[in-house]
C-alpha cells in the first residue's frame, strides 16, 4: 500500500488557546505532502475534510479506499477537488481520462470507480495536491483552468496584499455537493493574504501554500479573534482551519496558496468580517 494516511481530530477553541506551539503545529499543519510513489493524505474530524498530495514519480499511483471511509472506491460517497502544482500530469477516473498542466484543476463528484495519477514526464513529475468531502449526490467530472474560472483582482501593493483571486472549483462555475476551492496569487511584492479578516462558521477550511521561494517562510494565523496563534510554514504545506477560526498569513515574499472549504452551504460570499483593529 503506498498510502499514508493521519487522522486529525477537531478541537473547542477554548482548548486550542492553551497548546504550546508543537502541539498547535501538531494539531493543524499539514507537511510532507509529497513524497516519492506515494499518497498522502490527513484525514480531519472539522467536517471530515480530506487534504492530500500524490507524487507519482515513473509509476501510477492509486486513489485507494483507506479504512476511514468505509468504502470499496475511495469516490463511493466523496467528491474530489485536484490542483497540479508540478510537471504535467495525468489523472484516469473510471473510462475517463485528464491531462491536467500546472495550476490546472479537475473536479471528481462521488461515484463507484477506481482514481489513478500519473507524471507525463518523470524527470518533472506532476504534484496532485487534492481536497476531498463526503457528498450525497453525484456531480459531473470536470476539468477547471484558470481561463474557465472567475478572477477578481484585490487589494493594493500599498497595503501589501494585492492579489488575485481565481474562483475555480466553486458553485458559479461547477456544480458540486459542498466542495468549493480556488487559488489565490500575491503580485510581487505584497506579502498578507484574507485582509481584512473573516471567520465562516459554516464552513472550514484548509490553505495549501506553494510558489514559496526555498528561503522564504509564511507565518500563518489562526485562532479565535480575540485569541490568535501563528504557525511558521514553509513550501508545499498545508494548514487546517477550523469553522471558529480566522485564516490569513504573511510572508517574506510573494507566493500562491489554494484555498478549499466544506461544510453547511457553497455561498462564497457567506463570511463574517472583521475589524483589523479588533485582532489580538
Amino acid at each position: 500500500m503506498k498510502t499514508n494516511i493521519e487522522v486529525r481530530y477537531a478541537a473547542h477553541p477554548d482548548d486550542v488557546k492553551h497548546w504550546d506551539t508543537d502541539r498547535l503545529r501538531r494539531e493543524h499543519l499539514v507537511g510532507s505532502l509529497f513524497r516519492d510513489n506515494a499518497v498522502t493524505m490527513v484525514y480531519t474530524l472539522y467536517d471530515r475534510m480530506i487534504a492530500g498530495g500524490a507524487k507519482p514519480v515513473g509509476e501510477t499511483l492509486e486513489l485507494e479506499p483507506i479504512d476511514e471511509v468505509k468504502a470499496s472506491y475511495f469516490l463511493h460517497r466523496r467528491e474530489l477537488g485536484i490542483f497540479n502544482v508540478g510537471g504535467k500530469g495525468r489523472v484516469r477516473a473510471g473510462d475517463s481520462t485528464f491531462d491536467l498542466d500546472f495550476k490546472e484543476a479537475l473536479y471528481l463528484g462521488s461515484g463507484d470507480r477506481e482514481v489513478f495519477f500519473e507524471s507525463i514526464d518523470k524527470e518533472h513529475p506532476a504534484l496532485f495536491y487534492f481536497n476531498s468531502t463526503p457528498a450525497h449526490r453525484n456531480c459531473p467530472d470536470r476539468k477547471v483552468t484558470i481561463e474557465d474560472g472567475i478572477t477578481v483582482e484585490m487589494g493594493s501593493a500599498e497595503a501589501a496584499n494585492h492579489r488575485v483571486i481565481n474562483k475555480i472549483l466553486v458553485s458559479q462555475v461547477i456544480e458540486s455537493c459542498q466542495l468549493q476551492m480556488g487559488m489565490t496569487e500575491l503580485k510581487p511584492g505584497s506579502v498578507w493574504n484574507t485582509m481584512p479578516p473573516h471567520t465562516h462558521g459554516r464552513r472550514m477550511e484548509v490553505y495549501f501554500y506553494f510558489e514559496v521561494p526555498d528561503e522564504s517562510v509564511v507565518c500563518h494565523f489562526m485562532g479565535e479573534p480575540a485569541e490568535t496563534r501563528h504557525i511558521w510554514m514553509k513550501n508545499n504545506e498545508a494548514v487546517i482551519s477550523p469553522q471558529w477560526s480566522i485564516h490569513a498569513a504573511t510572508a517574506t515574499a510573494s507566493y500562491t496558496f489554494i484555498w478549499g472549504m466544506g461544510g453547511e452551504n457553497l455561498d462564497y460570499g457567506d463570511q463574517d468580517f472583521l475589524k483589523q483593529t479588533d485582532l489580538r
